[in-house]
C-alpha cells in the first residue's frame, strides 16, 4: 500500500481499512511512504507516519521489517498479530 507524505487524515483512514481487510485475511502487507521532490529534507515525518499507522494498529500487528529509507521511499512490512492462520 503506497501513502504520500501529504496525505489527508481521511484518505489514510480509507487506505488503513484496506489494509485491515488484507491483514484479516492472512496477509503481509508492505506499506510505502514516498517522497517527492523537496519532501525528502523532511525525512522524518515519513517515520513519523510510518509510527501513527504502527501505533493505530496497536497489538494486533507485528512489524515484521522495521522502517527503512531507500531512495526516495520508506518501506515495512506488517502482519497480523498470532500463529493462527487462514487455510
Amino acid at each position: 500500500m503506497r501513502f504520500g507524505l501529504k496525505i489527508g487524515e481521511h484518505d489514510l483512514v480509507v487506505k488503513l481499512n484496506k489494509v485491515s481487510s488484507f491483514l484479516e485475511a492472512g496477509h503481509k502487507v508492505k506499506i510505502t511512504v514516498f517522497y517527492r521532490g523537496r519532501e525528502l529534507a523532511h525525512k522524518d515525518l515519513g517515520f513519523k507516519l510510518a509510527d501513527k499507522v504502527i501505533q493505530g494498529y496497536g497489538d494486533t500487528v507485528v512489524v515484521e521489517q522495521q522502517p527503512q529509507l531507500a531512495g526516495k521511499q520508506l518501506s515495512f512490512v506488517i502482519r497480523k498479530n498470532g500463529s493462527s492462520k487462514k487455510s
